[in-house]
């Protein structure tokens, strides 16, 4: 998790190095503004997804088994969000590890995720009960 966490910020000093050594400060100006780039690239991508998130209920999801075949282990939760296109519902205290959300859709299916260290790590699917009886009662 540490090394996740100063992974970028180490790139970016190594980057403006490298454009420091290479043309000086017009290098670093380079270096820089790309650095800026990305990070704004990545505001805007977070900005699109929440006024996504926004326009739903929370916890809804249009297809939970949609939703639940389209997971990988190891996103984060702003990608979970984005695909939801909702943000999910909080099952457990809040700061409790690991964090648990669910989706649910219109059928009454859910999905449960749960994430360690910010990053999805099990799910699963719960069906809805149908109700109806069984043949031949």
């Amino acid at each position: 998790m540490a090394l996740r966490r100063f992974a970028a910020p180490l790139a970016l000093a190594a980057l403006i190095a490298l454009c420091w050594r290479a043309w000086g400060w017009p290098g670093v100006l380079a270096g820089a503004g790309g650095a800026l780039l990305w990070l704004l690239l990545h505001f805007t991508r977070l900005m699109h997804v929440m006024r996504r998130a926004a326009a739903r209920p929370m916890g809804t999801v249009a297809s939970a088994v949609m939703l639940h075949s389209r997971l990988r282990r190891g996103v984060n939760l702003l990608h979970v969000v984005a695909l939801a296109q909702a943000l999910g519902e909080r099952l457990g205290a809040e700061g409790e590890q690991p964090e648990r959300w669910a989706w649910r859709d219109a059928g009454g299916a859910r999905v449960v995720c749960e994430f360690s260290a910010g990053r999805l790590t099990h799910w699963h699917i719960e069906r809805a009960e149908t109700g109806a009886s069984p043949r031949g009662s």
